[in-house]
């Protein structure tokens, strides 16, 4: 079944009003500028936000919904959320981090060897790097078990190599696992490589136009076949 969101929110700046639906196990990419309220999309899903009107459903479940009064708290909704800064425990190690709130502790450990972090298990976030803190923030998320993984510019703070090298071992575990995924980013090359859908944000409303001027000045600039065919990936509608 998947994901079904119309929301409404007046926010300082504009207001949002938008609605799509994700089917389970894709990866919806939300792409915009900077200040395009794709950060508040994604925390009314995950009940941080409540939107002033609208319904939020995910597999038939609803976590939100203005006319019957349902506003379920973001523990019962049981979703992953990784931010864009590194949200461990500075006291706890990596190993401790990743398996905190985890549903089954033996499957931590295979977690953490999937993603590289075996020999750093035992040392604490301020002595790692910034994409081993992002890893260990992603195995958290994951061994959770949750319904649906919010992932707001996970990879914004780091280099492109590192963002290049976590970019592929998500795209590979989440189809492994067939998790359902919305995925914030305001990059075009990164949305066509994560996303199954892709749902332009602009100023609070869905906005196919930007993306296809974003598109086309890309091809533009750098004359690459592969950006000027990024309209044809499935658009939220």
């Amino acid at each position: 079944m998947g994901l079904k969101c119309t929301i409404k929110k007046q926010i300082k700046a504009f207001s949002i009003d938008v609605a799509f639906d994700c089917p389970a196990g894709k990866t919806l990419a939300l792409i915009g500028p900077s200040g395009a309220g794709k950060t508040t999309i994604i925390r009314m899903l995950a009940g941080l936000e409540r939107p002033d009107d609208g319904q939020i459903v995910y597999d038939g479940m609803a976590f939100y919904d203005r006319s019957r009064r349902v506003n379920i708290s973001p523990q019962k909704r049981q979703l992953g959320y990784v931010f864009q800064d590194y949200t461990l425990f500075p006291h706890l190690t990596i190993s401790e981090n990743a398996a905190f709130s985890a549903k089954d502790r033996n499957e931590v450990d295979d977690l953490i060897d999937y993603f590289g972090l075996t020999e750093l298990r035992n040392r604490k976030p301020h002595q790692v790097s910034g994409g081993e803190r992002q890893r260990c923030a992603i195995c958290q998320a994951l061994a959770t078990h949750p319904r649906l993984l919010l992932l707001d510019e996970p990879f914004s703070a780091l280099d492109v190599e590192t963002k290049r090298v976590l970019r592929a071992e998500l795209k590979k575990i989440k189809e492994e696992r067939a998790i359902t995924v919305i995925y914030v980013t305001h990059d075009i090359h990164e949305a066509h490589y994560i996303g199954d859908i892709i749902l332009p944000i602009v100023n609070g409303r869905v906005d196919r136009a930007w993306l296809e001027r974003i598109v086309a000045q890309q091809a533009a600039v750098n004359g690459q076949a592969k950006v000027a065919r990024v309209p044809k990936l499935a658009l939220a509608y």
